[in-house]
């Protein structure tokens, strides 16, 4: 079957990847000249499996004034007269009950985890390189208001039997040992010692030259303009190079997706909200990061590298702008110089920003939709990373007709009814 994939950021290109592995004619489009170039390019660098969780969540209205509010702030709100973003605002509202976190959690939990044994066989077979490394998540909780609520997500994780523990001052330390400098700082934490790191742009650009190598052709550079209905079907995808065809169509492009496909009547609950990264050169190895601390109170997450520093958070709702903040940039810096202040060099650190396609509920929009030969595979906001391999596998059994591995019936389109 000859399938088209739209998008060769990471979602994109691991989705390509199954596709050709199961023996499909397999083409990519993307107007970016290579692959991995806009979200997937300079994101936190977290495999976080276990810390996959819903935006969304009991009290967070309440907690979102207060980030507005804070000097410091890990979310940022610019009022558009846009009435999708005003929509997607009053979905994730929705969304910020006990029973919806439990339900949206679980099922991130459920492709995160698929996605991490993906990963894993993938690595097996390719040896590709991408700075791996497999030190676990450390959540670092400043408050004791944080601590105690930690529950909520050691439930969910209970019932995925995903390992964890709850850490005092000294096994957070034990866990990161640089943190011992500042030690003062924080209560406790949360380490889910299966949680992996890794550079994203690296994986999918070497993951692109494999599928290159078997078969897969990408064409880079080349904007899609439109989707092509007739007969109840997509007939072909509209470029300013052209007309393509194929037999199935994956729709993955990021925070662009929901705007292609609206023309067709389909309404995808896809925001982009933007976040911010710093690449910062390791200039002490010991007094940096050995793999991620999530700096709960700010929301960031501080990832070691290989020999970099990869400091990633903010959530910026402000449409499609891309210009880079001066505050947000502060925020990153306070961050990573409070925890790890002789790790890494920050006035030497590359400032960057991305578009994460987020949903409502948390969850990825993955599998068909009315139209029998247009599937979608996008939504995963800032897990993107996270998903990709298990995404990507879903997505080419669903093609492909075969019986999943997981349980795909709620994660499609349909559940928004």
């Amino acid at each position: 079957m000859k399938v088209l994939v739209l998008g060769s950021g990471v979602i994109g290109v691991t989705a390509a990847w199954y596709l050709t592995r199961l023996g499909h004619e397999v083409t990519v489009l993307d107007r970016q000249p290579e692959a991995g170039l806009e979200t997937s390019f300079a994101n936190a660098g977290q495999l976080s499996y276990g810390y996959s969780s819903p935006w969304a969540g009991p009290g967070v209205p309440m907690k979102a004034v207060k980030w507005l509010l804070m000097h410091h702030r890990p979310f940022v709100f610019w009022p558009q007269p846009e009435p999708l973003m005003w929509g997607w605002l009053a979905r994730m509202a929705m969304n910020c009950t006990e029973r919806a976190y439990r339900r949206n959690k679980a099922r991130m939990v459920r492709i995160a985890e698929y996605s991490r044994v993906a990963l894993g066989e993938l690595r097996a077979e390719t040896g590709i390189q991408f700075d791996h490394g497999a030190g676990g998540t450390l959540q670092l909780f400043r408050t004791q208001k944080q601590l105690d609520h930690v529950g909520g997500d050691t439930a969910v994780l209970d019932e995925y039997g995903v390992a964890y523990s709850v850490l005092d001052p000294a096994g957070c330390v034990a866990a990161e040992p640089a943190l011992a400098r500042v030690r003062e700082k924080f209560v406790g934490g949360l380490r889910l010692p299966a949680d992996e790191t890794g550079d994203a742009f690296l994986f999918t650009q070497r993951l692109a030259a494999m599928a290159a190598e078997r078969g897969v052709i990408f064409h880079q550079g080349i904007t899609v303009t439109g989707l092509r209905e007739e007969g109840g079907r997509i007939e072909s995808v509209e470029t300013e190079a052209g007309r393509f065809t194929a037999d199935a169509y994956i729709a993955s492009l990021g925070s662009h997706t929901p705007a292609l496909l609206r023309p067709l009547g389909l309404h995808l609950p896809v925001q982009p909200v933007k976040g911010y990264s710093l690449t910062l050169p390791v200039t002490n190895p010991e007094a940096a990061p050995v793999s991620t601390v999530m700096d709960e109170t700010y929301k960031i997450a501080i990832t070691r590298l290989g020999d970099r520093i990869r400091v990633g958070g903010t959530a910026e709702i402000a449409g499609f702008s891309d210009s880079l903040r001066r505050p947000r940039r502060e925020t990153l810096e306070h961050s990573v110089g409070d925890l790890f202040p002789e790790g890494g060099d920050i006035p030497a650190a590359k400032f960057w920003t991305g578009l994460r396609p987020m949903t409502p509920d948390g969850t990825p929009i993955i599998g068909p939709t009315r139209l029998p030969n247009l599937f979608t595979n996008t939504g995963h906001g800032t897990l993107g990373w996270t998903m990709a391999c298990g995404s990507g596998r879903l997505i080419a059994d669903l093609v492909s007709g075969r019986a999943p591995e997981i349980d795909a019936s709620d994660l499609s389109l349909s559940r928004y009814g």
